[in-house]
């Protein structure tokens, strides 16, 4: 049986079914909707590969328009809005059962030498990932064993994630939180030497955490949850080359979260302390019905 890394390097290979269209898989699995992460790198893929592969991807720009089904292969469609001496810009709109769930707009920049370099120093006060426990031996260690849908689900896990800050379990433990997460990951296996790959993996892993910082100060991130949320947009630019499954630290805030939408902005790291890639995304939070007295 092939690893997680590698499985995920096989959901990113679409099939080619016409010279701008690809079709995706979706693993039928115990989530009500298809995970975003996955839908936002298959068509990032997609985009990519209808350019000359010699211009790395420097920005995009999504909506999730409907949820997607698991189980049900997913077709993407690229056009070709323009090829430019320096830039290249694709349009993507992801279709199931006739039915649009996700649109993505990438743009391709020919890599140039820049005469202006700087970077806001990053926050220094992080310990190293191998210092950390893995999400996994933390709720082991809280509930002594994992539930079987969480093994299942820890099986299958591409990706590493150690938080930087324990897991909190109770409301006492979230009081005077401030909306703030930061994570370590990398992906649990080598991904290959692809450069697209590892840019649509790590776009794979942006949406796995952000929605965090949003719920921090309401309710502890693990146990049962008080609100349904979705993934309402997302927004990448991407600053220097890197590679997903080497360690990269994911530094995320949320500055405001008003009228049933929380946003998160979230800033990517290599352990050097240089910024990779920059985050923003918009979700909804709709409180879970209760049930009556």
């Amino acid at each position: 049986m092939t690893n997680p890394a590698e499985r995920l390097v096989d959901l990113l290979d679409l099939e080619r079914i016409e010279v701008d269209i690809f079709r995706g898989r979706s693993p039928e699995e115990s989530l009500q909707r298809v995970f975003g992460g996955q839908v936002a790198g298959q068509a990032l893929v997609a985009a990519g590969r209808t350019t000359d592969g010699e211009r790395p991807v420097h920005s995009l720009h999504a909506y999730f328009l409907r949820p997607g089904r698991p189980g049900v292969p997913i077709v993407y469609q690229v056009e070709r809005v323009r090829d430019g001496r320096s830039f290249t810009t694709r349009r993507v709109t992801a279709v199931q059962q006739g039915r649009t769930i996700f649109n993505l707009t990438a743009s391709f920049h020919r890599p140039e030498h820049g005469s202006i370099e700087h970077q806001l120093p990053p926050r220094l006060d992080f310990p190293e990932p191998e210092s950390l426990p893995t999400v996994t031996e933390e709720i082991r260690e809280h509930l002594g064993a994992l539930p079987e849908a969480l093994e299942r689900m820890a099986r299958r896990q591409p990706f590493d994630i150690r938080y930087v800050d324990r897991l909190r379990w109770t409301a006492e433990e979230i009081k005077g939180a401030d909306p703030r997460s930061a994570v370590w990951m990398r992906a649990v296996g080598p991904l290959g030497d692809d450069p697209l790959v590892h840019t649509c993996a790590l776009t794979y892993a942006s949406d796995m955490t952000l929605l965090d910082a949003v719920r921090i100060p309401v309710e502890p991130l693990w146990g049962p949850r008080g609100f349904d949320m979705a993934s309402l947009d997302h927004a990448m630019w991407f600053h220097r080359p890197f590679r997903a499954d080497e360690w990269f630290l994911y530094d995320q805030e949320s500055p405001v979260s008003t009228g049933g939408r929380g946003l998160a902005r979230g800033r990517i790291y290599n352990r050097e302390g240089e910024l990779l890639v920059s985050v923003v995304q918009e979700g909804l939070f709709r409180p879970l019905a209760t049930p009556a007295d």
